[in-house]
């Protein structure tokens, strides 16, 4: 019944996040200053993920095909289509969950525990669309940018992962990022990115917008919003994997 109420609640509070904005100008400078916070303090992080990502899968499964009859230019084929797949999006949503996800639920915790959004609801402002929106906006925006980027980045962690230390040449692991490329496939990350981003930004939002109590419960709140994230980006990963590959 509670996981039900939520639901009902969290279906409810879109409906007013998605309400006509009062003034265009408010909302589109404020999307911007999202876009900046959500977009390029998350770079760093995103990119080191990355890096390592690529890596760890060029050196595995060219430890797992040593000695098997594969031809050793499928591991850039294999780093490639995994990277673009499953991992880049993935992984990167649920660090970004980490980082954006808890920053957004304690400023918006923090706004109500002062009582900032009272304030401004008696002011007349919709402040679950003023607060919300443009952050959801912004996250749809740039947390594709910053899949796309993560997955071109593993694909060079990739090749100095394992090029350099003679793992193999550099013309099989090119040979492999050029072959059996199935464009489908790019569609499906950008398809995960924009489904996880909604994903990290509503559920997070939601957890700090209706928070109650003092320290204790903003930081609990702030946990729940980083842990259901990442099981709802793992639960609609797999059902888009099985929508889209099917």
């Amino acid at each position: 019944m509670r996981i039900l109420h939520h639901f009902g609640s969290y279906v409810m509070w879109l409906g007013q996040v998605w309400k006509k904005p009062e003034n265009i100008n408010m909302y589109w400078k404020e999307t911007l200053r999202q876009m900046e916070v959500i977009g390029i303090g998350s770079i760093v992080i995103v990119g080191l993920i990355a890096i390592f990502i690529g890596a760890v899968t060029a050196v595995q499964f060219s430890y797992q095909i040593e000695g098997t009859l594969i031809p050793r230019f499928y591991i850039g084929y294999i780093v490639r289509d995994m990277t673009i797949i499953e991992l880049a999006p993935t992984f990167s949503c649920m660090v970004l969950a980490g980082k954006v996800g808890s920053s957004l639920a304690s400023e918006l915790g923090g706004m109500r525990q002062k009582e900032h959004i009272d304030a401004m609801e008696i002011m007349g402002v919709n402040t679950a669309a003023y607060l919300i929106q443009p952050k959801i906006i912004a996250a749809l925006i740039v947390i594709p940018m910053l899949v796309c980027l993560a997955a071109g980045i593993s694909i060079v962690g990739g090749y100095l992962a394992s090029v350099p230390m003679g793992l193999f040449s550099n013309e099989e692991y090119i040979q492999g990022l050029r072959s059996f490329f199935v464009p489908y496939n790019v569609t499906m990350m950008f398809v995960k990115s924009l489904t996880f981003a909604f994903i990290l930004t509503t559920v997070s939002c939601y957890q700090g917008y209706f928070v109650k109590g003092g320290s204790i419960e903003l930081g609990h709140a702030s946990t729940q919003a980083v842990v259901y994230s990442n099981i709802l980006i793992l639960l609609s990963d797999y059902l888009i994997a099985m929508l889209m590959t099917a």
